[in-house]
Parts: C-alpha cells; sequence; structure tokens
C-alpha cells in the first residue's frame, strides 16, 4: 500500500526517532509499504519519519541511480552498482573521507533541490530486516544516501546545512509546501 509522505512542516519531520524491537508490530508490511511508497513516487530512500512513524527504520536503493545513469555518468562513483537495504536502528560509527557536493532532493520537500556537502565516507551499525546484525562501510552514493536518511532518523532535513542566506530565500517555498501549496504527483500529508 502506498503510504502519503509527510511535508515540511510536520514535527514528526524534527524528531529523534526510538529504536525497535524485533517484534515491532506489523514491521514487515510497513518495511513493504515503504519500498512501495518510496518506488511510486520515485525517491532512492525513505525513512520513517517521512510516513509518520517516529522509529529507526528507513530504506535506500541507489542501484536506480545507476540503472538509469547516462553514459557520460557511467563510472563516477565508486559505489556502483548500488544496493538495496533496510537499516533499523541504525547508528553512524564514522564519517570520513573528502566532503563533496551533490544536488539533493527530498520526498518531504518537493520541488526543492540544494547543493548538500557529506564526507564520502559512511561506517554504520545496523540491523537488516531479518534483525541480523551488520557493521558495513558504504561510499560514494551509497554512502549519501545512507546519511541523507540517517539524517531523516536524527530529525534533521538536508536544508539544515545550506548557509542561512540560502536557506532564507528558500523560505517561501519551504512555507508553500507547510500549507500543501505544492503539486506532487505523489500521496502527500500536509500539517497545515
Amino acid at each position: 500500500m502506498t503510504l502519503p509522505i509527510v511535508a515540511y512542516g510536520n514535527p514528526v519531520l524534527r524528531k529523534i526517532a526510538t529504536d525497535i524491537t524485533p517484534d515491532y508490530p506489523g514491521l514487515k508490511k510497513l518495511l513493504d509499504d515503504m519500498w512501495e511508497t518510496m518506488y511510486s513516487s520515485k525517491g532512492v530512500g525513505l525513512a520513517a519519519p517521512q510516513v509518520n512513524k517516529d522509529i529507526r527504520v528507513f530504506i535506500i536503493d541507489s542501484k536506480q541511480i545507476f540503472e538509469n545513469q547516462e553514459e557520460d555518468e557511467k563510472g563516477i562513483y565508486n559505489d556502483e552498482p548500488g544496493v538495496r537495504k533496510v537499516f533499523i536502528n541504525a547508528k553512524i560509527l564514522e564519517l570520513s573521507g573528502e566532503e563533496w557536493a551533490y544536488n539533493e532532493g527530498c520526498l518531504s520537500i518537493p520541488k526543492i533541490r540544494e547543493d548538500v556537502y557529506r564526507p564520502e565516507t559512511v561506517l554504520m551499525e545496523y540491523y537488516d530486516s531479518t534483525f541480523t546484525k551488520h557493521t558495513e562501510t558504504f561510499t560514494g552514493l551509497t554512502s549519501r544516501i545512507i546519511q541523507h536518511e540517517y539524517d531523516h532518523i536524527e530529525g534533521k532535513l538536508f536544508i539544515d546545512y545550506l548557509k542561512p542566506l540560502k536557506k532564507k530565500l528558500l523560505q517561501g517555498k519551504l512555507n508553500d509546501i507547510n500549507k500543501g501549496k505544492v503539486k506532487v504527483d505523489y500521496k502527500m500529508s500536509f500539517s497545515k
């Protein structure tokens, strides 16, 4: 089932999410719904707070980026062919490498894209959908998507990385999103 994505302004996007246990009610259904929601809205990552659940769960699929690359983009990123993963109770253990810019967007903040600088590599500890624990290093676009989704479970948004003047210039658009004055081709929930 496709879930509505909560829009900028909803308090759930600013909460630090809580860990869950393996017996979290309806986890498999929630994950299935999150995958369906992410793909139907053409996203590459989705965090539980974006579907109004304040729990430490997010999904990513960086494979899509590599499958849809233009010829001149091939071979630029070292994490090709990408990954499709579930992250539960994730913790960043270490960020390392050169910070680099990439034009990021967010399903909860539609129609706004900005360059965000993030470290190249992330070392993560997380559980998968079967609650098997992993410690794994990710780089490139996969690392970036993970860091973006991880921010969601920490109550942060990509616009928090922007310089104050840039954020001020975007404030009118952000206010419009908060009020539901934005057209998207996926289901959204506005706090108004």
